[in-house]
């Protein structure tokens, strides 16, 4: 994603703990942070010359700058008023008030993870095949049917820069594994139908939408829906629901987690790779409790790290690694139980 292309946003605060939190929140979003100033050293040639697609203000302290006041008479893009006071980022309310603010910007402005889409078209004309880990004996000596129910499940979630990365842990897993997938990545719905070939298209895996009354199966991964929410009833069959997920995320990895943990407890895990925000961080606790494993992508190998940042910032994730590593601890992981 170009800067050009990314929403711009001119912040004016008056407090420096809320332009930080702000710059941290919108950069950690894929937006472009133009302008972050108090107000009180602003003057009418810098607002004049600031090009941004939008004005969040932030008053704290007092709503009496004049030059504040010019700009909501004269300004040619939205002006935002912000969400009050922000939480500590490690706080248990800040990823409400995030989820908040992101659901006003991505109204207004649009949402920065829809720049995943065009990925895609790099990720299925990619030739290679990368080399795939070795099966550990004692899962090789397991008998496995590929296709049967799998009883442990574990999440992929991710966002900007997701695609890549999730394409890198299917390829280096070996098949044959006593587990099965559910995959949420933030997108555009227009995408959805080239996401299961673009991701799975060198993979021992088979990558699929959902169904609606089937089980999750040893072997596959199901494509969390853009749209409508995914659940499971009492025998563990996938219930694509008529609701749509919570604002402001599509899929919400925080829903999908909690929808996940509720069913599944200590048989599921979560995997969160490159993303924008803190989608996944609210529900984090809840798969913890539930006896659920969380382990996040290295940050510098992402794209865009916010997301398994605030996982890890939480002290939520156990393991950090690039993809091929996280696939190595998967096999490790299972291999273990096994024996």
């Amino acid at each position: 994603m170009t800067e050009r292309n990314v929403a711009r946003i001119a912040v004016i605060a008056d407090t420096s703990l809320q332009r930080h939190v702000l710059q941290q929140a919108l950069t950690g979003s894929g937006y472009l942070v133009v302008l972050n100033s108090d107000p009180a050293r602003l003057d009418e040639a810098t607002l004049a010359a600031c090009e941004t697609d939008l004005w969040l203000v932030d008053l704290a302290q007092s709503e009496d700058f004049p030059l504040v006041d010019d700009l909501m008479e004269n300004a040619s893009a939205p002006i935002l008023f912000g969400e009050g006071h922000a939480p500590e980022r490690h706080s248990e309310n800040y990823p409400r008030w995030e989820r908040r603010l992101f659901g006003k910007l991505k109204k207004l402005i649009g949402d920065p993870s829809q720049a995943v889409g065009p990925s895609l078209q790099a990720l299925l004309s990619e030739a290679q095949r990368p080399s795939r880990l070795d099966l550990p004996r004692v899962l090789a000596d397991t008998p496995l049917v590929v296709g049967e129910v799998a009883r442990q499940v574990w999440l992929l979630a991710a966002s900007l820069g997701g695609p890549e990365a999730v394409k890198a842990f299917l390829d280096a897993l070996p098949g044959g594994l006593p587990v099965g997938f559910v995959y949420a990545q933030h997108i555009d719905p227009s995408f959805e139908s080239a996401l299961p070939q673009a991701v799975g298209r060198h993979s021992q895996w088979r990558v699929n939408l959902a169904r609606h009354g089937d089980a999750v199966r040893c072997g596959e991964v199901v494509v969390v829906p853009i749209s409508r929410e995914l659940g499971f009833d009492e025998a563990g069959a996938m219930h694509i629901s008529e609701r749509t997920w919570p604002e402001p995320y599509s899929p919400s990895v925080d829903q999908m987690m909690l929808n996940l943990a509720q069913h599944f407890a200590g048989l599921c895990g979560v995997i969160a790779f490159s993303g924008m925000g803190s989608d996944g961080s609210a529900a984090a606790a809840y798969v913890r409790r539930q006896g659920g494993t969380i382990w996040t992508q290295r940050a510098d190998t992402c794209i865009c790290p916010s997301m398994p940042d605030s996982l890890r910032e939480g002290g939520y994730s156990t393991f950090s690694g690039d993809p091929r590593e996280l696939a190595s601890g998967l096999v490790n992981h299972l291999a273990e139980q096994c024996s």
